[in-house]
């Protein structure tokens, strides 16, 4: 197993920059705002043949009792439990300060192997600027700057000199295909409650505040020898409503997710039914030509005709995503959450679907002697062949003569034999006519 580096630090010395640096992503939200990052992060790095895992923190404050730094400090905690090394990150143009003072003692009691490391070190000498740092009595004080990258490689070859390394003679084990899902809804839906259920633990910071996730945080997860990357996304809100420079970076992130995703979960408040913004994350989604899945959450907090009214505005807000299954849950009880793995295994199949060119064409010419499209101005459109022209989202290709005129409607009807031949669920079908060109047209 690949060992594992732990960044800990307080609020704003440079966690996540330091964690960019090291895995050559940008994965972690990084500006000049304390407190920014809340779950812990990971990330894949590498110092020649050496690999090594990353874990990015939240600011630490030890003696958090209450709110969210309470469950912060806990994330970070089990960061620690998990790394084989803690590099212990100070602000070398702050300097010291109490709090820093409180993680040293946490650490010291751990007896794991812990670096001191000061950041935003650029252009100070080694010696005098720093030695306060030695008054933690934690060892070797080295300074670096993530964000000019000065020092970083001599601090990552301290760090793996006390890491163990397995043999190279140690087989690799051979990584199946990685199914990536997304959990994508409206600030405080539970995202993180859902994430936590399906884990069995607090993995994420779950917290009656909307927009308590500001970061695509990804976590690895296996069921039932099928592995997953559970990516939980920050709430997406509308504009008017996003006031935070930091919340507008976690839109972003948030829809980078989506698309790198291959299934999207769209999780929805029961208690506040379908909102604009809930059609907007549907239709992004939708644009995007990811799979999808439809959770309604908090199903437990609503009466009977709450219920019947939220279905009948599935039914009419949502309408252009009828091909999604749709469940009913409560993450907070753990309801109804093991059904959605079939789903989005479903949906996650039809995505990636492989449908043969003669059978495209054979449905194609049964649907056309079934029903054929209108005639548009002088010619009725002539269709040949179809053929697969892509995947995640499946896209069929239909070559023809006068296809231009095909209205929308019809389509749909090919559309519907298609999925119903293919037993597409869950994922959008995109239909794209190319019409022959006539050689003999001097038009041209």
């Amino acid at each position: 197993m690949k060992p594992v580096i732990a960044l800990v630090g307080r609020p704003n010395v440079g966690k996540s920059t330091l964690y960019n640096r090291l895995t050559k992503t940008r994965d972690a939200i990084v500006a000049d705002f304390p407190g920014l990052t809340r779950d812990r992060h990971y990330g894949n790095a590498r110092l020649g043949p050496r690999e090594f895992i990353v874990i990015d923190t939240g600011g630490f404050e030890p003696d958090a009792s209450s709110g969210i730094y309470k469950e912060m400090a806990k994330q970070t905690r089990q960061a620690v439990a998990e790394s084989d090394v803690v590099i212990f990150v100070l602000d070398a143009r702050a300097g010291l300060s109490a709090q820093d003072h409180d993680i040293a003692n946490y650490l010291r009691k751990l007896d794991k192997p812990c670096l001191l490391v000061a950041n935003k070190a650029e252009g100070m000498k080694a010696g005098s600027q720093l030695a306060e740092f030695y008054e933690l009595g934690l060892g070797e004080v080295i300074p670096v700057s993530a964000a000019h990258g000065q020092g970083i490689r001599g601090m990552i070859e301290a760090a793996l000199d006390r890491l163990h390394w397995p043999d190279e003679s140690e087989e690799a084990v051979s990584d199946d295909s990685v199914i990536k899902l997304a959990v994508a809804g409206r600030p405080n839906a539970g995202k993180s409650t859902l994430i936590n259920a399906w884990l069995g633990e607090e993995r994420l910071v779950a917290f009656d505040l909307p927009g308590t996730t500001r970061d695509a945080i990804t976590v690895p997860f296996e069921r039932n020898g099928q592995k997953f990357e559970l990516i939980d996304t920050a709430g997406l809100r509308r504009k008017g409503k996003v006031f935070e420079a930091v919340e507008k970076f976690s839109v972003v992130k948030t829809l980078q997710a989506i698309e790198g995703a291959h299934v999207v979960l769209l999780l929805i408040d029961a208690t506040q039914g379908i909102t604009d913004q809930d059609a907007h994350i549907a239709g992004f989604i939708l644009d995007s030509g990811r799979a999808v899945v439809i959770a309604i959450n908090k199903w437990d907090a609503i009466d009977s005709y709450q219920r019947e009214l939220l279905q009948r505005s599935i039914e009419s807000r949502l309408a252009f995503l009828k091909f999604a299954p749709i469940h009913t849950i409560s993450a907070i009880k753990r309801q109804g959450i093991a059904p959605l793995w079939k789903s989005i295994a479903h949906a996650y199949a039809s995505a990636f679907k492989k449908m043969p060119t003669p059978m495209l064409t054979r449905l194609l010419q049964e649907a056309v002697a079934f029903q054929a499209p209108k005639r548009g101005g002088m010619y009725r459109p002539k269709m040949r062949y179809a053929h697969q022209g892509g995947l995640n989202p499946p896209v069929i290709v239909i070559h023809g003569n006068s296809l231009d005129a095909v209205p929308d409607a019809y389509k749909r009807f090919l559309e519907g034999r298609f999925r119903k031949a293919f037993d597409l669920v869950g994922t959008p079908l995109r239909i794209e006519f190319k019409t022959s060109s006539n050689p003999y047209d001097e038009k041209n």
